[in-house]
């Protein structure tokens, strides 16, 4: 896989621009990297504005809305690689600068929607500077390519405020993406430190609310966005990656050449070709925790079925 073509793009990228920051100083001739200069930052040949946006040029948001462990990751990083990207060198959430709740900060972890009251944290509007977090995210951006126009930007928290992102970035596109929630909670629980269990609770159980949690608000989040959207599985990702990336590029032509059938290293957790792992995890899960996952998805069948996904039997 080293001599293919996704080696080819990964040496271009070692030698492409380096951050916004790289961009300022390559436009301006400056060896330092400058401290934010509201209306003065350059970024890929466009000026930031006191609000955050682009002045002079065209370009847009694009967001990954998918739940944690549903391939959100791997999917940033493929995008990350078209000569139309500029992408973070982490999740959005994570950045320097953004401004608003974090799965960190709250320590929510990979259970951020398992209850209304760390839900309530995330969709609180006024915890959020939009205008702040967008200069942060320019600031921060690479791109594999000067004429980049497309700013992807992916953090798991997304799905649960997915209209305040609409409402602030009227230019933004939204790829929504999610999984089969039995091999979403098998990732979960095999974590050492999956985020915060109730005293007394099944951390299957939590998990298990989370993901059916997350599924509900990506149901709304395709009715809501329409046609600023495309809606796709991890499993579809996988299996039909030439259909994804159409579909990608139907939405954003800019990133027309988005190639999702390589090999990609992801979170030092592996580093392999685009594969389903669903088997694999779902396999994991024994009797007794498909009967624990079961007791919350249940009462979900109908929700579950109109992603493409059926219960299991125990």
């Amino acid at each position: 896989m080293a001599d293919g073509p996704a080696a080819g793009r990964r040496k271009s990228r070692r030698s492409a621009y380096r951050g916004a920051a790289l961009l300022v100083r390559r436009l301006s001739g400056d060896a330092h990297r400058a401290p934010f200069q509201p209306g003065a930052d350059r970024v890929n040949d466009r000026v930031v504005r006191d609000d955050g946006a682009p002045s002079g040029g065209s370009t847009a948001n694009l967001f990954i809305l998918a739940p944690n462990n549903s391939g959100s990751t791997f999917l940033a990083r493929a995008l990350a690689q078209s000569s139309g990207a500029l992408s973070l060198p982490r999740e959005g959430q994570h950045v320097p600068g953004f401004h608003g709740p974090s799965t960190r900060g709250t320590g929510t972890r990979l259970l951020w929607a398992a209850d209304p009251g760390a839900i309530a944290l995330f969709r609180d509007p006024t915890a959020f500077d939009w205008i702040r977090t967008q200069r942060a995210w320019l600031f921060h951006a690479e791109a594999a390519s000067p004429d980049a126009s497309i700013l992807v930007v992916a953090s798991p928290p997304f799905v649960l405020y997915a209209d305040q992102l609409r409402a602030h970035f009227p230019d933004a596109k939204f790829l929504i993406m999610v999984r089969n929630p039995y091999a979403v909670v098998e990732g979960i629980c095999r974590r050492a430190d999956p985020g915060p269990i109730p005293p007394g609770e099944d951390r299957r159980v939590v998990a298990a609310r989370h993901v059916i949690t997350a599924m509900r608000y990506q149901r709304d989040n395709v009715a809501a966005l329409g046609d600023r959207s495309t809606c796709f599985t991890y499993e579809a990702m996988c299996d039909t990656p030439g259909a994804i990336e159409h579909a990608i590029a139907a939405l954003i032509p800019a990133l027309g050449d988005v190639t999702l059938d390589q090999r990609i290293k992801v979170k030092s957790l592996y580093d392999e070709p685009l594969r389903n792992m669903n088997a694999d995890q779902i396999a994991r899960l024994s009797r007794d925790d498909i009967t624990a996952i079961n007791s919350v998805f249940a009462s979900d069948h109908e929700l579950l079925e109109s992603f493409g996904y059926r219960l299991i039997e125990a």
